[in-house]
């Protein structure tokens, strides 16, 4: 669930719908923005008056959607669809002017006529995940969900269509690349972005005011934010691990209010996992783990390895058995495959490490011993980006990794080398092999192998 940062900590922000109709009327809100995803993953909405928003709209829902244009949802035959608003997911828009007041609220989807949920709805089939798990592994079992999306923030981005019809091309302005002539700023070199101090990172108060925002606001905390490894703007907000569906909300709200700061300060923000040729690009690897009743049942204490435990060998044996499939979800876009090459630390090799950045699956290992790792023992997955709609992604993972328990499919032996500079003949003894090169490649695999995603 959402949470409020107080001086306490982290704590569980929850609002039922008669506070909510409080608190629109005590912050004097005008609007309610009633926000939703497609099935790609981008975000969406509706705008009703407040005094629309009543006790029953919880209840009843607000019949305010064609789905049939909405991408994926349903054909124009059968459109006429309900939003149903998450009390917990209530928040104020900053950016919004006084005499606009607006609060969003993130909805579930619903068929008209009273029949039911829209099996489609991406926060429907996370749900369903989050159920699926209880009922594989017990009531009692819950996953935690760490996100890292990484993005760019560009000063200005210009397209070319000097010639319609014929292909078109852009041109990046950033105050930070390695190209740039905006006088008294300090370039980037390519591949030089990680962690620079300022006044190379210039975009650390921008940053910084995403983080404020996203936890005075929006009740999402968050746990770091940096500049990344490229050049022209790359960064990085990691937010807390939560629950499944909480984690996909949290990331859904993250790209929306980076969009927004950037768009007020004159710059753009693009999550696209490839913008720039010849450097890094944009990735969002996934930590997940595995919990009952306070205790993580990825952490052993007894691994000399890497204190990961049985069941969660299995649970990575399955990410790594259907990581070419899982490609076409997690990495959806025909971009994403320009940044899944060698070379850029991409994640191109299917095989798994503690410390190995070159696997596509990594056990973190930065303590050890039950006062500090037991907490964060955890599995991170590192071919998505964001690109994806998190919903999916993370159901997916979700499904790969029960997929591995419920057959016991063991990771087999770590890799502890740089992947990337092994042979071809080397990585073939090795039994490594490699994702999907083309999103066409990609979902043919998925065709091939889907079976595990099914509840």
């Amino acid at each position: 669930m959402p949470y409020v940062v107080t001086e306490r900590g982290c704590e569980p922000f929850k609002m039922t719908p008669e506070q909510v109709i409080e608190e629109v009327k005590r912050l004097n809100v005008r609007f309610i923005d009633l926000q939703f995803t497609d099935l790609p993953g981008r975000l969406q909405h509706t705008t009703i008056t407040a005094r629309e928003l009543k006790l029953d709209s919880f209840e009843l829902g607000i019949p305010k959607l064609d789905g049939s244009s909405i991408k994926g949802f349903a054909e124009i035959h059968k459109s006429d669809m309900v939003l149903m608003p998450d009390p917990s997911t209530f928040a104020l828009i900053p950016w919004m002017p006084d005499q606009h007041r607006t609060a969003r609220l993130i909805c579930d989807v619903y068929w008209g006529f009273g029949e039911g949920r829209l099996s489609r709805d991406p926060r429907y089939i996370a749900q369903r995940a989050e159920q699926v798990l209880k009922d594989e592994l017990g009531e009692d079992v819950i996953s935690y969900w760490g996100p890292e999306p990484e993005f760019f923030i560009f000063d200005k981005v210009y397209l070319d269509v000097t010639t319609p019809f014929k292909g078109q091309s852009y041109q990046i302005e950033s105050r930070e690349a390695a190209w740039a002539n905006m006088g008294s700023y300090y370039p980037i070199r390519f591949k030089e972005g990680y962690y620079p101090a300022p006044p190379h990172d210039t975009l650390a108060e921008l940053r910084s005011e995403c983080v404020r925002i996203l936890e005075d606001y929006f009740h999402v905390p968050c746990l770091v934010h940096h500049h990344e490894v490229a050049t022209a703007g790359q960064g990085e907000i990691s937010v807390k691990h939560d629950l499944l569906t909480n984690a996909a909300d949290a990331l859904v709200t993250l790209k929306f209010v980076v969009k927004n700061v950037a768009r007020m300060m004159g710059m753009i923000a693009t999550f696209m996992p490839k913008p720039i040729f010849g450097d890094n690009a944009s990735g969002m690897h996934v930590n997940v783990s595995v919990w009952r009743g306070g205790q993580n049942l990825f952490y052993d204490p007894e691994d000399p390895y890497s204190e990961l435990s049985q069941l969660g060998r299995y649970f990575g044996g399955g990410l790594l058995d259907h990581a070419k499939s899982l490609a076409a979800i997690v990495a959806p876009t025909t971009n994403s495959y320009k940044r899944l090459v060698p070379g850029y630390e991409a994640p191109v090799y299917i095989a798994w490490s503690r410390r190995n950045r070159s696997a596509c699956l990594r056990v973190p290992v930065y303590h050890k011993g039950p006062k500090a790792a037991a907490a964060t023992k955890r599995l991170e997955f590192r071919p998505p980006d964001s690109s994806c709609n998190p919903y999916l992604c993370f159901a997916a993972i979700l499904a790969a990794g029960l997929d591995g328990i419920k057959k016991k499919k063991d990771m087999g032996d770590p890799v502890d080398e740089n992947i990337y500079l092994l042979t071809s003949e080397k990585r073939r003894e090795l039994g490594i092999e490699e994702l999907p090169g083309s999103l066409k490649e990609a979902v043919e695999c998925l065709e091939s192998d889907h079976e595990y995603l099914k509840p």
